[in-house]
Parts: structure tokens; sequence; C-alpha cells
């Protein structure tokens, strides 16, 4: 498959992310697109480092393994952020019993 595919596949689900926690109220909302915009980049770093692969594999065969392992990294600190996120939401909830952006504003005072 050419990579213009993976591209075009990867802007559509970035912006798809994008739109998403932008016009999105509830938390969990945003909380998945924000994973939908960081799995579109790990979808494009692969297809880069296939074509890096592809390109450079006679010469070099350990070529194209930098993307993978940044894709790995990115994939752990995600895992992560939607460890403390869920957490900080449960909380969130069990306080105020809503999970809408605009009441968390009344946190402040």
């Amino acid at each position: 498959m050419p990579i213009e595919n993976y591209i075009f596949l990867s802007i559509a689900l970035f912006a798809i992310g994008v739109t998403g926690v932008l016009t999105r109220r509830n938390v969990i909302i945003i909380f998945m697109c924000i994973e939908l915009m960081l799995n579109s980049v790990n979808l494009l770093l692969v297809a880069f480092s296939k074509m890096h692969y592809l390109a450079n594999s006679a010469t070099n065969p350990a070529a194209g393994t930098e993307a993978q392992l940044f894709v790995f990294f990115i994939m752990v600190v995600a895992a992560a952020e939607v460890c403390v996120g869920l957490a900080i939401i449960v909380m969130l909830f069990r306080n105020t019993h809503s999970v809408d952006v605009n009441f968390l504003s009344r946190l402040k005072h």
C-alpha cells in the first residue's frame, strides 16, 4: 500500500480527534479523542518507519526500528495518561456527579 494512503488516514483520524476535543463537553469523550490523535501519530510514525526500512533494508538491517521504539514509548505514556486521567474523572464524578467540562470552572472558587 502506498505511503499516501497512510498519510491521508492519519490526517483524517487526527482531524476527527481535534474536532472532538474542541466540540465535546464530556471529559471521557475528550480523553478518547486525545487517544485517537495519539494513535494517528503512531500510525504515521510506523508508516514512515516502514518506508524508511524498505528504502534502506539492503544497507542497514536495523533501519526503521527507531520510530517503532518511539511508538512503543508513546503508547506507554498514553496508557499512564489514561490511568491518571480516569482516576481524576472518577474522583470528579464522585464529588460533583457530573463529567461536564463547563462544570469544572466552578472548582476555581
